[in-house]
Order: structure tokens, then sequence, then C-alpha cells
């Protein structure tokens, strides 16, 4: 992991959909990180998640209207393109490679990032970018370098960065939820977003 070159923000999600909280945590990210590029990556088949995802065209295009025109921020869909479960190690690796000396920040939020150490080959995840914890409690950085499952090294190194977040009590369950239910849902997420939603009739209770 080196400074030398640009910084990098990774950053990963179903997207299903995404919303507003997202939008203002690649905001943050862009700002407090002071990042060159953000790389965007909707999920494919993650490994973690036991609900089976939307289709991952719905969910590319929604994420590309939902950062659409933010100056610095590329949605990646490589993540859909890989076959199997998607591990964000590759990803990292991937990137790495692509960009030789740059420096690169996995934001995450801070229940992922006390579960880092079950995330598969997570120690070279340490080795390779910083993880930027994004969180409305500036508690959680400390919460979770104190976990006995990380290694001294990677705390006393600096492996882990807060990023403040403004209070937004949003998730992508509550918007499904609101869609299924036949509620408004234009104060959740990105105009063309929920206009996607609408002309393709996602979430719909069966």
């Amino acid at each position: 992991m080196t400074g030398a070159g640009p910084r990098i923000g990774i950053f990963g999600s179903a997207f299903d959909p995404p919303h507003n909280a997202h939008v203002a945590l690649v905001k943050a990210a862009l700002e407090q990180l002071a990042l060159d590029r953000l790389l965007i990556f909707p999920t494919g088949q993650a490994w973690h998640k036991a609900r089976v995802l939307s289709e991952p065209a719905h969910r590319l295009a929604m994420a590309r209207l939902a950062f659409e025109g933010m100056d610095r921020v590329e949605v990646d869909a490589r993540e859909m393109q890989r076959p199997g479960p998607t591990y964000t190690v590759d990803t990292l690796t991937e990137v790495q490679a692509e960009s030789p000396g740059a420096q690169l920040f996995l934001i995450v939020g801070g229940d992922q990032a006390a579960a880092l150490p079950s995330w598969h080959r997570w120690r070279e995840i340490l080795e390779t970018a910083i993880i930027s914890i994004a969180s409305r409690d500036p508690s959680t950085l400390g919460s979770v370098q104190s976990g006995t499952e990380f290694p001294v090294s990677a705390v006393e190194n600096g492996h882990f960065q807060p990023l403040r977040l403004p209070l937004m009590n949003l998730s992508a369950t509550d918007v499904r939820a609101r869609v299924a239910a036949g509620l408004g849902i234009d104060h959740l997420v990105p105009e063309a977003v929920a206009r996607y939603i609408d002309q393709h009739h996602l979430y719909l209770a069966p």
C-alpha cells in the first residue's frame, strides 16, 4: 500500500436500489478523503446476501442514474460480469494492478467493518487498502479497532479511517418496502432512480 499515486475510493453495494444515503456517502468520501477517483461497484453474486437480488441489468442501470454527472465518480460493472461469488479482495487486487502506486480506500459501513474478519482473504484487504468506515457515530472506528480479530499492526499503521456522514435513517430495504406498499419514494432516491423503478415495475408486491 502506498500513498505516492492517486487516491482511489472503492464503494461496493447491491444498489437494490441506490438511494439518497448512497449519494450522500459518495459526496462525503470525495471531500473527506480527497479522492482523485471513486469507483462504484454494484455487486454481482454477493456471497453474504441470502436475499435474491434484482437483475444485474436493473441494478447497474439504477446505479448509473444515481451517480450520473458526479465529477470523479465512475460506475464499474466488472463484479457483475465476474462468474461465481463476488469477493472484494479480487476487485481491490485488480484496481491496484491497473493503477500501480495508487492509494486505495475501501468504503464500508460500520457493520461491514466489524464483520471484516469473516470476509474472504480479509488480511489481504488490510494490506491493499485503507478501510474507510462510514458512520454517523464517531465511536464506530474505536469499537471496530478494539475488536480482538484485527491484528495490532493494522490498527497502529492506520489502516482504518473514519468517514463522517449526515444523519440519514435510510436503507434499500425501506425503499423496497414502500414501493411494495404503494407508497412514494421520491424523497428517498434520486429522481431518475424513482422514475426507473416505476417504469420497470420493480419491487411491487406479488
